[in-house]
């Protein structure tokens, strides 16, 4: 039997952790931001709740997938962190969906503004933390998107062609939007097909709503760093519990099929829960796909930076330094120049 709902994403108002989306402010949403994002494992959670508690606070979440009750250890929610009781830090965004519901970036954009509205309104610094670097940089630049729900029967006709079919029809029917699409995912594709097909015309890439006083963090690690990092995650994770997330969600209701929609872990997970690899097998694939996904995000940092956004990343996402510089960037200081670039950096053909 399925969980009973709680609550949905487009229900006024929700309370997510211990903070509470209100209405929007359109003067509240222009105060400064603090963004901290970068890829998976680095330790961005932790890094966004030291910087909360130490200049008050509230996280606005921008993991696509942390939005769903249930996906907890897949998707890294890490709620510990957040504290408990009355010293804990305020949070938005995450547990605010069933895993049968659709939950897309014109939802997710939609939610995200009321809840910058809503912390600003109460003379709390926002900060947007999270690794679906599409949902960041939607949030940074203003999408406008034209279209909320989903297209039933067009997704439906979508869904007989192939990632590289899909791919191309994007390109000639929708440059624009392709540009600024997470193309390794296949339901991201189908989402931004919708969306070309649904509006009236093309819009500019950054709109009205852009965050327009943002601090932009990342904790960095080399990469041979990171994907040891990733390891130790995945290792800790099936210690943790995940493969039994996998099985009670499936238990709850949820085909296979949809647990694969959900990503890298869900999908190779539920492969081993039907028999279909070993133990072994899954767990070294899964390893080397999550790597092969924080490539990907690396390109998405990357053309971030090519566009004229400034990273500051943060060696070891050592809170003593990304705080000096929230200080100075609060305080209206000039800010220094970042310590390096993502797009300076080279690496050999592996990629390693």
């Amino acid at each position: 039997e399925a969980p009973p709902r709680s609550g949905s994403w487009n229900d006024a108002p929700v309370k997510h952790g211990a903070g509470s989306v209100g209405e929007p402010d359109t003067a509240a949403a222009n105060r400064p931001c603090v963004v901290v994002m970068g890829p998976t494992a680095s330790g961005k959670t932790r890094l966004g709740v030291e910087l909360c508690r130490r200049f008050g606070g509230e996280i606005v979440s921008a993991a696509s997938r942390q939005v769903y009750r249930g996906l907890d250890l897949g998707t890294g929610k890490d709620l510990a962190e957040y504290g408990h009781g009355a010293g804990a830090v305020p949070y938005h965004l995450i547990d605010i969906a069933d895993p049968d519901e659709e939950f897309h970036l014109f939802a997710y954009l939609t939610a995200a503004r009321m809840a910058l509205a809503g912390i600003g309104s109460r003379g709390a610094l926002p900060l947007v933390v999270g690794g679906s670097v599409l949902y960041v940089k939607a949030l940074l630049d203003g999408y406008s998107l034209d279209g909320g729900g989903v297209d039933a029967p067009l997704r439906e006709a979508l869904e007989q062609h192939s990632d590289e079919q899909l791919l191309e029809i994007l390109k000639a029917e929708a440059p624009d939007v392709l540009a600024r699409t997470d193309t390794t995912q296949r339901h991201r594709l189908l989402r931004a097909l919708e969306i070309a097909r649904s509006r009236s015309g093309v819009g500019p890439n950054r709109g009205p709503e852009a965050l327009p006083d943002a601090l932009i963090l990342a904790p960095y690690y080399p990469r041979t760093v990171i994907h040891q990092r990733i390891a130790a995650r995945l290792d800790a994770r099936l210690a943790g519990g995940m493969l039994d997330e996998v099985r009670r969600l499936h238990d709850q209701g949820l085909s296979w099929e949809r647990l694969e929609w959900f990503g890298l872990e869900y999908r190779y997970i539920s492969r081993y829960l039907r028999g279909c690899m070993s133990l072994t097998d899954m767990r070294d694939t899964l390893l080397a796909r999550i790597r092969r996904f924080c490539r990907s995000q690396d390109i998405w940092f990357r053309k971030i930076e090519r566009e004229g956004k400034t990273i500051h990343w943060i060696p070891e996402g050592r809170a003593a330094t990304a705080g000096s510089l929230v200080q100075r960037f609060l305080d209206g200081q000039p800010l220094p120049d970042p310590i390096l670039r993502l797009m300076d950096i080279r690496y050999g053909p592996r990629g390693d």
